[in-house]
């Protein structure tokens, strides 16, 4: 067979299809155009070892001498065949010793340097196939010593963890039945010290809604992967994947990232990738959700008053939360009976939409279709429905449904309301892990589901919240329009939570929403310039009771909205920059413009500083030879000091971008938990 170099955006993949099995020789920088031979890169024979060298296969399993975590436990597999599809696709075939089992392994490296693997494993044979795990693997090399990954509780998600890789498996599975409030989410490693600016890094992610496992490996005997798969369950008999005669399985995607350049790399191309392959429908309109505004006090008077107040200060889409639908008083009853209430709409929910409607917005709606309440009517109707007969514990007093078997009512309940209203958003929230063994299963029939209801009602877009941020993966982003970052608005969490889920996602996708001066979640009081400063950068809006803010808070709320739009064409397709600051109290954040003619920077105070004068504003992802004039914009923040920097007192500054990056502008010396908007043209 052949050697094949996949090349891209200065990435190269090398794979090695002349032998026994496929050999990935390098992912990672670009080798330029010469295609590497075989012969430098057989290792050598270890003591005390096989007897020949040990090479990592596509499939690496004992029967080739790798001790470490194979990707399938089913024996030795030989290459049959390996092609090209075009310049950067190749499928890879393998076929166990009796040839009852085939393996085919697709891998995809985008115009961005974008990595895609995946296998789907079919039987051949006459009888039945028990899968009990089918893994995907990347070699990573020694450089790669230093992991970072992600934990996290509801209302704090994607909290990042480091520490060194050692010999051995960090592993982090997740048996939620979606990936969780502490999803590891994109696991990286690189070499140590690695930061958003600087260091190679290669991280891997999973693209998959349902149970999973990803982790790192370093072997004793010299080689470190990344590898991830579907974490199939062996708790019903047989177990989770049993393939008949003439069946396949096929694994989700792992999607991979070289970067040369810190994380800010891996954004640079996970963001052009992700806007290519799930484009977000532009313009992304400024919300209004009504959940911490009223709760389940749904009136038609205070909704108008309320829809009234949103328009007036530009809002574009008026969604209406929870409690709308028949008997639903609060969060113990009703899931499942996706009616309008009579009893508080008796002329349904048209009133209200009229209302919404020629206040110049679109209207949105909630609703929680994976869920049944077990006091509802259509528990009552089909108990068969409930996911696992209703077993172990009800969490927020609801179960699962069973969306193989409710597929149809869902999709006719749907699209009843879809057809009746003009409804052109959906809030699809998801408020409970599964607790299944069928996490696979359910997760497949929600992608029909969704695939179903999107063939429909193509216009209609689709928010995917769970918990908050408890499902945010390149799996259900095909499917949906919007991630609800968190279900915390409190400024302070959500400028970490914001800055690490930004990594993956482009901030179009991600929902941030101005919240009262009181957090609903924390308790915790904030400034109204650091709420507007930290919802401007997503997909922004509102979710306050607008009614009761004052006048002066309306007016600037109305101009940051007006900024937000004005500002949008830029937050919504440039290039995300964070600095490494070396005081933990700031945060320093961006997007630059393609073409690196305009850009917004945001200087967050989290705490108090280290020092009486901060460290100055470094602005990475600049042209350095281009002239920008920096200017600040939106509420000013507060501050304690005797006299600003003069380029601050004088309104602006007019350096080069080199200048803003290595030098840096005086920083305004601001109190805690304060923040600071400059744009640059």
């Amino acid at each position: 067979m052949t050697v094949f170099h996949l090349r891209a955006a200065g990435v190269s993949l090398v794979l090695d299809t002349r032998g026994t099995a496929a050999r990935i020789l390098h992912w990672g920088p670009g080798l330029g155009d010469h295609l590497p031979t075989e012969d430098p890169f057989v290792p050598a024979v270890p003591p005390s070892s096989i007897d020949v060298p040990l090479r990592l296969s596509l499939l690496p399993s004992l029967s080739e001498g790798w001790t470490g975590r194979p990707s399938l436990s089913a024996g030795e597999f030989r290459l049959i065949g390996a092609h090209s599809q075009d310049d950067n696709t190749v499928l890879v075939r393998h076929a166990s010793a009796d040839s009852t089992q085939e393996v085919t392994t697709e891998l995809e490296l985008s115009p961005q340097g974008v990595l895609r693997l995946r296998h789907r494993l079919a039987n051949r044979g006459a009888g039945e196939i028990v899968l009990p795990c089918l893994d995907v693997l990347l070699p990573i090399p020694d450089e790669a010593s230093e992991l970072l990954d992600f934990t996290g509780l509801w209302s704090h998600e994607r909290q990042p963890q480091r520490a060194p890789l050692r010999h051995g498996v960090w592993s982090r599975e997740s048996r939620h039945g979606r990936p969780g409030h502490d999803d590891a989410f994109l696991m990286t490693a690189g070499e140590p010290g690695f930061g958003f600016r600087k260091g190679r890094v290669w991280a891997v992610h999973l693209a998959w809604s349902g149970d999973k496992r990803i982790w790192a490996e370093r072997s004793a005997l010299g080689y470190g992967v990344l590898g991830a798969g579907e974490l199939l369950s062996p708790g019903q008999i047989g177990g989770e994947v049993r393939l008949a005669p003439g069946e396949s399985y096929e694994t989700p995607w792992l999607v991979a990232v070289f970067s040369d350049t810190g994380l800010d790399g891996l954004s640079d191309r996970l963001h052009p990738w992700i806007r290519a392959h799930s484009p977000a429908r532009l313009p992304r309109p400024v919300v209004l959700n009504t959940w911490e505004a009223v709760y389940f006090d749904h009136d038609l008077g205070v909704l108008s008053d309320l829809a009234d107040a949103a328009a007036s200060v530009g809002v574009e889409r008026f969604v209406l939360d929870d409690g709308w639908f028949a008997g639903r008083r609060d969060d113990k009853r009703a899931l499942g009976d996706w009616y309008v209430d009579s009893s508080l709409w008796p002329e349904g929910l048209h009133p209200l939409i009229a209302r919404v409607k020629k206040a110049g917005m679109d209207f949105g709606l909630w609703v929680e279709p994976e869920m049944i309440s077990p006091d509802s009517a259509l528990a009552a109707a089909h108990p068969d429905w409930i996911l696992d007969g209703g077993t172990g514990p009800t969490w927020r007093r609801q179960r699962v449904l069973d969306l193989t078997k409710a597929h149809d009512y869902l999709l006719e309940r749907l699209s009843a309301l879809l057809t009746e209203y003009p409804i052109a958003f959906l809030k699809w929230d998801h408020n409970r892990d599964l607790l299944t063994s069928h996490s696979g299963r359910q997760t497949r029939a929600l992608y029909r589901l969704l695939t179903s209801l999107r063939a429909r009602f193509p216009h209609v877009e689709i928010e995917s919240c769970a918990s908050g941020g408890a499902r945010i993966d390149l799996g259900i982003l095909e499917l949906v329009d919007r991630f609800w970052t968190s279900d915390t608005n409190d400024p302070l969490d959500r400028q970490s939570i914001q800055r690490w889920t930004g990594v993956l996602i482009p901030p179009e996708y991600l929902g941030g929403h101005l919240g009262a001066a009181t957090a609903h979640v924390t308790g915790r009081t904030s400034a109204l310039g650091l709420r507007l400063a930290t919802a401007l950068f997503g997909s922004a809006g509102i979710e306050w009771n607008l009614t009761a803010a004052s006048e002066s808070e309306r007016l600037d709320i109305a101009a940051w909205i007006t900024e937000h739009k004005r500002l949008r064409p830029l937050l919504h397709t440039g290039r995300v920059v964070r600095a490494d600051s070396p005081d933990p109290a700031h945060l320093l954040h961006g997007v630059v413009a393609q073409d690196r003619t305009h850009a917004v920077f945001a200087l967050v105070t989290l705490g108090t500083p280290r020092a009486a004068l901060p460290p100055p504003i470094r602005l990475p992802g600049l042209d350095p030879d281009r002239l920008y004039t920096v200017r600040p914009i939106g509420v000013p923040p507060r501050t304690l000091q005797d006299a600003p920097p003069l380029w601050l007192a004088a309104g602006s500054a007019t350096l080069t971008g080199r200048v803003l990056a290595e030098v840096g502008l005086p920083a305004p010396l601001l109190t805690p938990e304060q923040a600071l908007l400059l744009e640059l043209t």
